[in-house]
């Protein structure tokens, strides 16, 4: 164990401790998965209960508290983002009846900040706050096509994991791919992540034409799937308007 460590960064370990499908942990779990002495976890966690950073529910598992997620809504950085985007979703949701997100780029990863569902949707393994490769989603393509170059190679060396055969996973293929994203405006991804399933996704551009998000949907994979592109277009041509006031 690393007893060095300052406060602020065993508190962020704690923190990470938690995951989409680890949302409520035991202190044994959380002292375990932060590297901490028992002790020291739960003194810190105790802590972190009397500021509303987490909450200890009644079986004594601990949670993210909602003032944490308070304080991250108010000054998150996708904040303007997403609302210039939510009224152009909302649309776009009503137009394709299933999945509509928003992704922005976050390392060598797209994190999903915005979803619009509907009962009855197709399969969609992506949820708010999820992170996904870039090079596994449409909207983590679309992302990849207009990041720097520098980051690009980094993702092209590789590893380039599988989720399904057509996963893009060899590099000159998906070099292509994304030479192919920037001519057509567009990653059209049949069957990437499932195979009943299309990610259509777009660029969002903000002040001086940089793309700064990635607007997507997930539909059915069937010959309809093209004809959502125009609709998703038009919800991107609106909201990189807003944005760019």
């Amino acid at each position: 164990m690393a007893n060095r460590d300052s406060v602020l960064t065993r508190v962020v370990r704690i923190f990470e401790s938690f995951g989409p499908d680890t949302p409520a942990l035991r202190v044994t779990d959380i002292a375990r998965r932060a590297d901490l002495h028992v002790a020291t976890a739960s003194r810190l966690v105790d802590e972190l209960v009397g500021h509303g950073w987490l909450r200890r529910d009644p079986d004594r598992r601990i949670r993210v508290g909602v003032r944490l997620w308070e304080l991250a809504s108010r000054a998150s950085p996708t904040l303007g983002l997403r609302e210039a985007a939510m009224p152009f979703m909302e649309d776009l949701h009503a137009v394709v009846g299933h999945h509509t997100q928003l992704g922005v780029l976050e390392d060598r990863e797209v994190l999903f900040v915005e979803r619009l569902s509907a009962p009855g949707a197709v399969v969609n393994v992506t949820r708010v706050a999820g992170r996904l490769p870039l090079h596994a989603s449409s909207s983590g393509l679309v992302l990849l096509a207009h990041a720097p170059a520098d980051l690009q190679e980094r993702v092209l060396a590789g590893p380039l994991g599988t989720f399904r055969r057509t996963t893009l996973t060899e590099p000159a293929r998906l070099r292509r791919f994304l030479a192919d994203v920037r001519r057509d405006g567009y990653a059209f991804c049949a069957g990437f992540i499932d195979e009943e399933t299309t990610g259509i996704a777009v660029p969002l551009r903000g002040p001086g034409g940089g793309v700064i998000a990635a607007l997507s949907v997930i539909v059915p994979n069937d010959r309809n799937a093209r004809m959502q592109i125009p609709a998703l277009r038009a919800a991107a041509r609106g909201i990189s308007r807003m944005l760019s006031r």
